[in-house]
């Protein structure tokens, strides 16, 4: 099964107050921030992740979208909301019945009519519940790696030690 999820990127920014603080000074910044989380949350859960941003008011833009560390980040054309791009793309995943979708917006609008569609809906906040539940995870089986590890001088008696370090400084 292919698994999908498709971000309203701006809906997101504006929903979560860290984000939302930084977009209103720098808001490339407040993009980076969120495609990074998504990074982590593609390498985590294997989900093919797309971030849709509005570029709708920009003249003459046509839809632009690159690959960054494995996320599809994508700005729509003139006069394509983020919305209508992600209705249009669920309906086209959607066509493949091994395909499971999920779009993270908090539009009430968007989320009936991706519903309709067939795919699942998960509100912003939900998604930054998600996040820091997969990042809480991450640091627990990073730590536990930390553990584990160990030299032989760890595992071994102190006086062979002495001895290997002895024959060591000889040779």
């Amino acid at each position: 099964m292919n698994q999908f999820l498709l971000v309203d990127g701006y809906n997101v920014i504006n929903a979560w107050p860290k984000l939302k603080k930084i977009g209103r000074t720098n808001l490339e910044e407040a993009r980076d921030v969120l495609i990074q989380e998504l990074v982590d949350y593609k390498h985590y859960t294997g989900y093919h992740v797309m971030i849709v941003f509005d570029a709708h008011y920009v003249k003459g833009g046509d839809t632009k979208s690159f690959f960054t560390k494995g996320v599809e980040v994508i700005f729509t054309k003139e006069h394509q909301t983020a919305d209508s791009y992600i209705e249009k793309k669920v309906e086209e995943l959607m066509k493949n019945r091994r395909n499971f979708v999920m779009v993270a917006t908090s539009d009430w609008a968007e989320q009936q009519v991706v519903l309709g569609s067939g795919a699942v809906r998960i509100s912003a906040r939900e998604l930054k519940i998600e996040l820091d539940r997969i990042v809480k995870k991450i640091h627990k089986k990073t730590a536990a790696t930390k553990q584990i590890r160990s030299t032989l001088q760890d595992r071994i008696d102190k006086e062979i030690v002495e001895k290997l370090e002895k024959w060591r400084r000889n040779q």
